[in-house]
């Protein structure tokens, strides 16, 4: 699903802003989606149909071929205005102070390490901008393409940043350069790039090459959530004493703070109000996205912490959805 033909619609008609039952359908529509796949993943853990490492097969399929297609495909096709809209500042802004919030708290308080702290400011601060955001903002907000800014946001800004954070600290590399130089090697990193490019420069890309790259792009989002459905299978969630408390400070910040914190700055610091307003709570309110469990997969580095946290969050936001198109909608 590109942004740009997003702006119409999934069907390709114009969406008014929702009613109040349009956003409950809305909300829960988004939610069917994800949570199908979820469980479909579940089953197939369940009878072991994959296999011991069916997992983190998935995890490397769609960390190194899925994702940069699906980042492409979106990103080149997305409207460069909305992509720049005042939506990106508040939403930059109000993920800035949860994750140094979370960074703060785990660092300073507690002695995390940087691998687990990284891994927990992610999982606190970065949302499901695609697999639920479209479908959010096409039936809760009445234009999926409200989303397209956030992806834009992590996947040019923040995943470039983590991944040299997650590559320094995976292979003991201390020189800032050459961290950074294996993450602009990283295939999402690059299909995010080209994407970017290319909707700068307006290119139009005949169907005969969008229409394979879109193909690829449409398996990413179900099997990253066919993944983290497979991880749940036999675990419980915060069953790990030493870091129940991590998991509950992120899910907190993530479903809770993020939120208010995006009310208070787009209303107080960039004058938001009606619609604009309502829309960055409403994407601020989303889940942990399942790209962070799937870096936790690719760098082995705090697992628990982020299927616990992407789980709790999808469930939590529900209440916290509803709640928001009821008093800003």
């Amino acid at each position: 699903m590109s942004a740009r033909r997003a702006a119409i619609g999934w069907r390709g008609e114009t969406r008014r802003p929702a009613e109040p039952v349009d956003a409950v359908i809305g909300v829960l529509t988004g939610f069917a989606v994800v949570g199908v796949a979820i469980i479909t993943g579940y089953i197939i853990g369940r009878i072991d149909l994959l296999g011991e490492h069916g997992g983190a097969v998935l995890g490397r399929l769609t960390f190194f071929v899925l994702n940069p297609f699906l980042m492409f495909v979106v990103l080149s096709d997305a409207d460069v205005a909305m992509l720049f809209s005042s939506l990106l500042p508040v939403s930059a802004a109000a993920a800035a102070v949860i994750f140094l919030v979370y960074g703060l708290v785990a660092k300073l308080w507690w002695r995390r390490g940087w691998g687990d702290t990284v891994m927990g400011a992610l999982s606190s601060g970065q949302v499901n901008g695609n697999n639920v955001g479209l479908p959010i903002s096409t039936y809760l907000l009445g234009n999926a393409a409200y989303s397209a800014p956030i992806i834009l946001m992590q996947q040019i800004a923040f995943t470039p940043i983590t991944l040299a954070l997650l590559d320094a600290i995976s292979s003991g590399e201390t020189r800032a350069w050459r961290a950074i130089v294996r993450v602009f090697r990283n295939p999402m990193v690059l299909g995010s790039l080209a994407g970017m490019t290319v909707a700068l420069l307006g290119i139009d890309i005949p169907p005969i090459v969008h229409e394979p790259l879109q193909l690829v792009a449409n398996a990413a989002v179900p099997v990253i959530l066919i993944s983290f459905g497979m991880s749940l299978n036999g675990q419980r969630i915060l069953t790990h004493r030493g870091r129940r408390r991590d998991v509950i400070l992120a899910t907190a910040l993530k479903i809770v703070l993020m939120p208010v914190a995006a009310y208070l700055l787009g209303r107080f610091a960039f004058g938001l109000e009606g619609q604009a307003l309502y829309v960055v709570v409403v994407l601020a309110a989303l889940p942990t996205a399942q790209n962070v469990f799937n870096y936790a997969q690719r760098y082995g580095i705090g697992l628990v912490l982020t299927r616990d946290v992407v789980f709790l969050t999808t469930l939590g936001c529900v209440p916290v959805l509803f709640a928001t198109a009821l008093l800003l909608g």
